[in-house]
């Protein structure tokens, strides 16, 4: 039996739409063993696997913790579970790019998959991956809602243009949040944490960005959707997770890090 895991992301991070992305140090996990049994192939996990290797002699079990169709990544981890566990079958060592380009048609999300296969803190265009950073400034604690979002819904929600206005500010604030993560610049961070292309438009079905935004606790830096939520990321300086607890009860709060590490077998993996 070989075990693998693949952590949660938060992707966009912001201003970043679409092409940022961080990996979490929550995990799904995949127990690889070869019996002959084989998997249920309309799986999304079996059907990454399937890219590199035949499922038909293996049994897979999947443990996934991260909550799912809350925006972070769920899918992504399990995706990149399968390809790295099919590539470890097949004997083969493809590159994050070429697992990307794998995983893509079934994810369908490279913010959310690059940081999942890769870990750190991940740029994405054109096919490409940057691991930019192992960290950010700022510690990204997670609130997230019993609530579910359609990552499809949410996408139909966005405007096919916006006012060049709107596009200037968000290129300035993604430009802030480029120089954050390559300075680990927490002040710049923290100025990065606005976005008038994608956010906005989700309000509807993430309210808790605009009521932590409205009044962020003590220590906090900023906050961002992940993903198309409805979890919100707030960054801060400090654990400051029960003060939020506190102050939604009825959310779960996770304090988290960056996970320096993507998928992987597990005894690879530190943290």
């Amino acid at each position: 039996m070989t075990r693998f895991r693949a952590p949660a992301t938060t992707a966009n991070l912001g201003a970043g739409f679409d092409v940022a992305g961080a990996a979490l140090d929550l995990w799904n996990e995949l127990e690889l063993s070869e019996d002959g049994s084989g998997g249920d192939e309309s799986h999304l996990g079996v059907r990454a696997f399937s890219v590199h290797a035949s499922p038909a002699r293996w049994a897979f079990e999947w443990t996934c913790p991260i909550p799912r169709a809350r925006g972070l990544g769920s899918s992504a981890a399990i995706v990149a579970l399968g390809l790295v566990a099919g590539a470890w079958a097949a004997r083969v060592e493809p590159s994050v790019e070429e697992l990307l380009e794998a995983g893509l048609p079934l994810e369908g999300h490279a913010d959310n998959l690059a940081p999942a296969l890769a870990g750190g803190v991940c740029l994405t265009w054109d096919g490409h991956v940057a691991r930019v950073a192992d960290d950010l400034p700022a510690l990204p604690i997670a609130v997230i809602p019993q609530s579910r979002v359609s990552t499809a819904e949410s996408r139909r929600t966005l405007p096919d243009t916006v006012a060049h206005s709107d596009a200037a500010f968000t290129a300035a604030r993604a430009a802030l949040l480029g120089a954050a993560i390559a300075g680990g610049d927490a002040r710049l961070f923290a100025a990065s944490h606005d976005d008038r292309l994608h956010e906005p438009y989700r309000a509807a079905t993430a309210p808790l960005l605009a009521e932590l935004r409205a009044d962020l606790p003590d220590g906090a830096l900023g906050a961002t959707l992940s993903g198309s939520g409805p979890t919100v990321i707030v960054w801060a300086k400090r654990d400051i997770s029960e003060e939020l607890r506190a102050r939604f009860p009825e959310q779960e709060v996770k304090c988290l890090r960056v996970a320096q590490q993507g998928a992987g077998q597990a005894k690879n993996i530190e943290n």
